[in-house]
């Protein structure tokens, strides 16, 4: 579960060797289970729409910006929690930000009003924002450049099965509730169904989060880069490096922000699925997780190996390359189901979205740490969490507002495809020279190799 201590180096050794294969995995696998923990209560609530809606009276453009509410702060406090994992001890950091955006999401099911609802949901981000990016600096620490892709897959796994078992419990708790009523709960009282299953799924992680301040984490790798490529750690170098390598870090974000609005958008599916082809939340919560689990976890794995297979094999932009192959599935995809016939022909569309989704999550964050150096890795993590969950934040908005006000909210379907056709402009533009500026990168600052 932990790693062990170092020895002093042997001559002719490396000096700071990293841990072993069965530390590192241990490692990686609770971090994946949190994050498991992390996506079940972030993905729960668009599984909630109508019941909350109809409880507080709220429309669509409301519904948008709740969903939108954690991700404001989530890469925001991302920021400083960058700062913060390159110095400070990150399993202790995790092991606070478990237990926060766990309590958040009980809180969510107390609210009495859109105003303490969206305040909750901004504290699920603020607890989730230590995760990730605490996560990709132990992997660094723990892995070298040939070999990240597949345990930075196996924990982007997380993400389809914290969405299929947040779909799977949340119908299962739903039609429980339904059939039993509300719940009575010691010193909360009765609790309607929505407000149950929330308390429910945050429970777990609050428990858990008390392992990871038993965990030992990696040694930190030496710096790599050379001075004149970065100065220092601070936020400043990271900034300026950014500032540096600009339009290169742009048109590659700007593939990971579609991914992220197109995913963050589908958080209104299961009321798309009610309103255009008469599924009810729990035949619409039950067939998304069985496709989650089956699909997501499979073709993020494989990813990851095809990813380390190329960089093994001299290709340098192996996971761009990949990046690439997943944002021409995922954008056409998520647009053409909502012109289906029928339920089960959008549905098995969208099966082919997860694929494409899943390909851009899972291969992301390797290709940023090819081109990132590992003074300021925590930092960038975070930068690129907040650029990417500022501007993924936009699809619910988006389609909210669209609902409401243009297309009318019996047509949700429509703002929904419009998403992935809106957001896909820039970075399909960018991509001749992101993929150029990559390679040049690559080759200039040799930071694909430790």
């Amino acid at each position: 579960m932990s790693a062990p201590e170092q020895a002093p180096a042997a001559p002719g050794r490396e000096a700071n060797p990293y841990p072993s294969a069965f530390a590192s995995w241990a490692i990686v696998v609770l971090l994946t289970i949190g994050y498991i923990f992390s996506f079940i209560d972030r993905y729960i609530l668009g599984l909630l729409i109508e019941p909350i809606k109809a409880e507080f009276g709220l429309s669509d453009s409301s519904i948008g910006w709740l969903l939108s509410a954690f991700t404001w702060v989530y890469g925001f406090v991302g920021i400083f929690m960058g700062w913060l994992i390159d110095r400070g001890r990150r399993t202790w950091i995790v092991a606070i930000g478990m237990a926060l955006w766990s309590a958040a999401t009980m809180a969510t099911g107390l609210a009495k009003n859109f105003a303490q609802l969206f305040v909750a949901r901004m504290g699920v981000g603020v607890g989730e924002a230590t995760l990730s990016p605490a996560t990709f600096s132990i992997i660094g620490d723990s892995f070298p450049p040939e070999k990240r892709g597949k345990p930075i897959a196996f924990y982007s796994s997380a993400l389809p099965i914290g969405a299929g078992l947040a779909s799977l419990l949340s119908g299962a708790i739903i039609a429980w509730t339904a059939a039993s009523g509300s719940q009575s709960v010691p010193l909360l009282g009765e609790l309607s169904p929505w407000r149950f299953t929330l308390l429910l799924v945050g429970f777990p992680g609050l428990v858990f989060s008390v392992l990871f301040f038993f965990v030992r984490e990696p040694v930190r790798r030496p710096a790599q880069a050379a001075p004149e490529v970065i100065g220092g750690s601070g936020f400043l170098d990271a900034l300026r490096y950014i500032r540096d390598n600009f339009l290169l870090y742009f048109g590659f974000v700007m593939v990971v922000c579609c991914m992220t609005a197109i995913a963050y958008s589908q958080g209104f599916l299961a009321p798309t699925f009610e309103r255009t082809w008469g599924w009810s939340p729990q035949t619409y919560a039950f067939v998304n997780g069985v496709a989650l689990l089956i699909i997501g976890p499979l073709n993020m794995m494989l990813m990851g190996t095809i990813s380390d297979r190329w960089t093994s094999k001299g290709v340098p932009d192996a996971a761009l390359r990949l990046m690439y192959i997943g944002f021409f599935i995922m954008v056409p995809t998520a647009a053409l189901p909502m012109f289906m016939p029928s339920g089960v022909t959008a549905f098995a569309v969208l099966c082919i979205n997860t694929v494409g989704i899943g390909i851009v999550s899972a291969i992301g964050v390797t290709a940023l740490l090819v081109i990132t150096p590992a003074q300021v890795r925590g930092q960038i993590v975070a930068l690129y969490y907040l650029a990417i969950s500022w501007f993924g934040s936009l699809g619910p908005i988006v389609v909210g507002e669209l609902s409401s006000r243009v297309f009318g909210e019996g047509e949700l379907r429509l703002a929904v495809a419009a998403v992935p056709i809106i957001f896909a402009i820039v970075p399909l533009a960018l991509m001749p020279v992101t993929k150029r500026l990559y390679r040049q990168q690559i080759a200039r600052l040799g930071l694909g190799a430790e």
